[in-house]
């Protein structure tokens, strides 16, 4: 069986400890825009390039350049039992463009995970990280703007997987383990129990 999913969430959701918990569990690779970034810069790909050339400038990455990027990771051969794919799509643009590529390479999305924190929640996370990792972009002006562009731009993107009953909802604010113990389940529930 394979797992083809996406982990949408807001910031301090726990979207990457859950990804990297779920990839483990199924054996496929946890796919996030960030490490596609950078493992396109690292290896000083045309794509890379591009990309490097407006995170230098402080811009977003056009969909366009991201989009190629997300294509190329999905079709590689690590993929063939699956992905989970984190931080992509953002936009509705994105979401079309990702449903065409999954199209074309006959990999549709099996489940889509939307976790949800009460914004208190999410706020005591990012100060947390913030003392822990010292990342100067976790600040409560950031996470405000941060929270403000994924309910305007990215939560409206659920509806479109609710309309294709892709959609397994997962309070985020239990513990990590309690969270991978409620989504295994609910994943199990809606893919078979052989999952």
């Amino acid at each position: 069986m394979t797992h083809r999913l996406l982990i949408m969430g807001p910031q301090g959701s726990g979207k990457g400890t859950q990804a990297k918990l779920l990839a483990d569990r199924y054996g496929i690779p946890a796919i996030s825009t960030g490490d596609i970034f950078r493992a396109n810069i690292a290896g000083d790909t045309e794509l890379g390039r591009r990309a490097k050339t407006y995170i230098e400038a402080g811009e977003l990455v056009p969909d366009e350049v991201t989009t190629s990027m997300v294509r190329d990771r999905v079709a590689e051969d690590d993929t063939t039992e699956g992905f989970l794919l984190d931080g992509y799509p953002r936009t509705r643009a994105q979401v079309d463009a990702l449903e065409a590529i999954l199209q074309d390479l006959g990999k549709p999305l099996d489940a889509v995970i939307a976790l949800s924190v009460n914004r208190n929640v999410l706020v005591e996370r990012i100060k947390r990280r913030a003392g822990i990792e010292g990342r100067s972009d976790d600040t409560p002006e950031a996470l405000d703007r941060r929270l403000a562009i994924y309910a305007q731009e990215t939560a409206p993107l659920l509806d479109f997987y609710r309309e294709h009953d892709l959609v397994v909802d997962i309070d985020g604010s239990q513990t990590p383990q309690e969270v991978d113990a409620a989504l295994v389940a609910a994943l199990d529930a809606k893919l078979g129990a052989d999952a």
